[in-house]
């Protein structure tokens, strides 16, 4: 079997006897390596107990050297909200078009949309610059702001408030109260991670989380917008369940298990 043959470069002949600062550090080489563990597999490999494994695992997050997931866990990563926009809009160029592809077939003629901070909503403003529908768009990201502003048929309302230069938009309480007095038709907003499986949708900042919140509770339909590799990121802060939106936009088709998921919570995934 592949996976066995894959762990067996790390894993000495006796793991029944293995110490458990072994089998720990054993597990945090095989997250660096891979990207992500199951609970089920290294139970099976280290000869150990289900809830043994996920109390190394929890040990493993306190220490700061892995992040957990629904069934497993996963090797940390950058916030890529402390990444300054301007570094990481280049980054899954390809990805963002396909998903801006697919958002821009949902919105409709006279449609009010909110775009959120998202790099794969400039890529979508991008798209809805060069069209000819009457629109009316409203945003708290500056780029976004700068792309529509060039559209004369699209009536373009700017979300203001306290500004964060690296996130390159608004948010805070004056953002979300103005937010929270609108009543979009359709709206897209961001994630660090979409946990399908836990029904979840993350990012790191709070104050970004409360205002995509305030977007949701507020649109007639909310769609999140996220790489296919977000579907195995994690954030800290939850800012909705899956199945308060209208669905997910992603660029490539997701593994059986995630569409699965998505089916019992009855959530639509969209593709390019």
């Amino acid at each position: 079997m592949q996976v066995r043959e894959r762990f067996n470069v790390y894993l000495p002949k006796e793991v029944n006897i293995m110490f458990l600062e072994e089998r720990q550090e054993l597990i945090v080489r095989m997250v660096e390596r891979d990207g992500k563990v199951k609970v089920k597999e290294l139970s099976a490999k280290f000869k150990v107990t289900e809830d043994c494994i996920r109390k190394d695992l929890g040990s493993l997050e306190r220490q700061g050297r892995l992040k957990r997931t629904y069934g497993g866990a996963v090797k940390l990563t950058q916030s890529v909200h402390m990444i300054e926009v301007s570094r990481h809009r280049h980054m899954d160029v390809d990805a963002k078009r396909r998903i801006a592809q697919a958002a821009v077939s949902l919105i409709q003629d006279k449609d009010m949309v909110f775009l959120d901070i998202s790099t794969s909503n400039l890529a979508l403003a991008e798209l809805l610059m060069k069209s000819d529908r009457d629109l009316t768009v409203v945003t708290n990201m500056v780029d976004v702001l700068g792309v529509l502003a060039r559209n004369p048929r699209i009536d373009l309302i700017f979300a203001g408030g306290q500004i964060n230069r690296g996130r390159d938009g608004f948010w805070g309480g004056m953002t979300q109260e103005f937010i929270k007095r609108l009543k979009p038709d359709i709206a897209f907003v961001g994630a660090v991670g979409v946990d399908v499986k836990a029904n979840s949708v993350s990012t790191y900042d709070i104050d970004d989380g409360l205002n995509k919140a305030a977007i949701i509770a507020h649109s007639k339909r909310a769609y999140v917008v996220a790489e296919a590799r977000k579907l195995s990121t994690d954030g800290n802060y939850d800012f909705t369940s899956l199945d308060a939106l209208a669905g997910l936009i992603t660029d490539t088709e997701p593994s059986p298990d995630i569409r699965a998921a998505a089916a019992e919570l009855g959530v639509d995934i969209v593709l390019p």
